[in-house]
């Protein structure tokens, strides 16, 4: 949030130009609501400073640590770190402090945000205190064409609920029609004259990924000075964790969609 606000002061102050502002806002907004933003842009963090008992009102980071000990007492956190965690999609009446849920665990189960709960909590009002000089109608930053599409991942069957009842199949990774049951194919028939490409995308997506991830982790080598040792660092607290956790999702994700090409095994077969 605070890295939207001061890049829209930047356009108006230093940039002198509004309108770069205006385009800046909308494109960050449309970006979280189709879930392009990086999980450590939404990632709220609040002290865990004394025993849960004696918090008088109820607290979303406190609530988050009895489910984290619950799940696993070994790594949920202890009197005197931070909480971090983001606010997740759940029944329309549940509680912010009912829909809190630890970072990590919402990447690894693909667990929807809920980016209504960030656009009207946390960036509506301090844009519109920002643009209402600048603009007639600074609401028109959050309403709009560029909010009518959203995007929601699909919670994995790890996740429990109804999901455990959910039939996944394999969809195709160029029209993402769904394939017949059983299909592992990576492309439908009506796609296979533009297999090539579909792959080539893939690994230009994948080699994206992979650059980020090495300057992230080149990142994190030089905070803990050394270039030679592996990461050890798991500081909740730092936007770069997340970051790391994430573009190591998006990794193995693009490797999984490489994968169904078959490729690797076809060689193995040639050998």
């Amino acid at each position: 949030i605070a890295s939207v606000i001061s890049g829209s002061l930047n356009r108006i102050l230093i940039q002198r130009s509004v309108e770069s502002a205006i385009e800046y806002v909308k494109g960050t907004v449309s970006d979280l609501l189709m879930n392009r933003l990086d999980i450590s842009q939404l990632v709220i963090t609040k002290a865990f400073s004394k025993p849960a008992s004696e918090y008088k009102a109820v607290q979303a980071h406190i609530k988050l640590v009895e489910r984290m000990r619950e799940r696993d007492p070994a790594s949920a956190p202890t009197i005197g770190d931070r909480v971090a965690y983001v606010i997740i999609k759940a029944n329309k009446n549940a509680r912010a402090f009912e829909r809190s849920e630890d970072p990590i665990y919402v990447l690894e189960n693909n667990i929807p945000i809920d980016t209504q709960y960030y656009l009207e909590h946390s960036l509506t009002k301090p844009l519109g205190r920002v643009f209402e000089a600048v603009m007639p109608d600074p609401m028109t930053l959050v309403r709009g064409e560029h909010t009518r599409h959203v995007a929601q991942p699909m919670p994995s069957k790890s996740k429990g609920g109804l999901m455990k009842f959910v039939k996944v199949t394999a969809q195709c990774l160029g029209c993402k029609v769904n394939l017949p049951s059983g299909c592992t194919d990576a492309v439908c028939q009506a796609c296979e004259p533009k297999a090539a490409d579909i792959f080539s995308n893939i690994v230009a997506k994948r080699n994206h990924y992979e650059s980020i991830y090495g300057k992230v982790w080149t990142q994190c080598q030089q905070c803990q000075g050394s270039l030679h040792l592996d990461v050890l660092c798991s500081s909740r607290d730092c936007p770069v964790f997340y970051m790391r956790k994430k573009v190591q999702k998006d990794l193995d994700d693009m490797q999984t969609m490489l994968d169904r090409f078959g490729l690797v095994a076809a060689d193995d077969d040639d050998e």
